[in-house]
């Protein structure tokens, strides 16, 4: 799969507090030249399971029919609100990337320590996959799964717009935005 220059890249990034009730989702739109095209905000339930519907619900708000490929910062959100990536991938019809920073054991073991509903939240964990490491450029590694993309494509695009350390771009950017709302909001209570 060849990845077109005029694409466009939907990156999903978040911030909260993990006693703070709500976490903010920022929706960006990245093109692979560098331009911010879009933002759409949101929340997200920290602890909570609606982080899928939340996503969803960003993505149909901001009505673009031009995103090729959807970029999360990660699959497990919001303290442990997992996302079923397949879902997004399904209902958008658009590639999914989830990119991860840090090599991990796994989370069962936290799911099974925090949750009541432990076994729902582990049966969501275990569905979105293995993920597999990427060598990037800046020499940082990362770790991704992928959804209607091949993992040669992903890590190119990656690659591609990840200019130092370990964030691609308009993650990093998503989550500076994020970081900035979720702050301003506790300032003010």
């Amino acid at each position: 799969m060849n990845i077109k220059e005029g694409a466009r890249v939907l990156a999903i990034a978040e911030s909260f507090k993990r006693n703070h009730g709500d976490a903010v989702l920022v929706c960006l739109v990245y093109r692979l030249d560098g331009i911010i095209d879009g933002i759409e905000i949101g929340r997200n339930t920290v602890g909570g399971k609606d982080s899928t519907e939340n996503i969803l619900r960003l993505i149909e708000s901001m009505g673009r029919e031009d995103i090729n490929y959807i970029l999360l910062s990660g699959a497990v959100i919001s303290w442990f609100n997992i996302v079923d990536i397949n879902e997004i991938y399904w209902r958008t019809g658009i590639p999914v990337i989830v990119a991860t920073y840090e090599e991990s054991k796994g989370l069962i073991p936290y799911l099974i320590k925090y949750f009541k509903d432990w076994e729902d939240r582990v049966l969501s964990y275990l569905t979105l996959g293995d993920r597999l490491p990427v060598k990037l450029s800046t020499g940082y590694t990362i770790y991704i799964r992928c959804i209607g993309i091949d993992t040669s494509t992903a890590s190119k695009l990656i690659d591609r717009i990840t200019f130092h350390g370990r964030y691609p771009e308009p993650i990093r950017i998503a989550k500076m935005i994020a970081n900035s709302i979720l702050n301003s909001c506790i300032l003010k209570r």
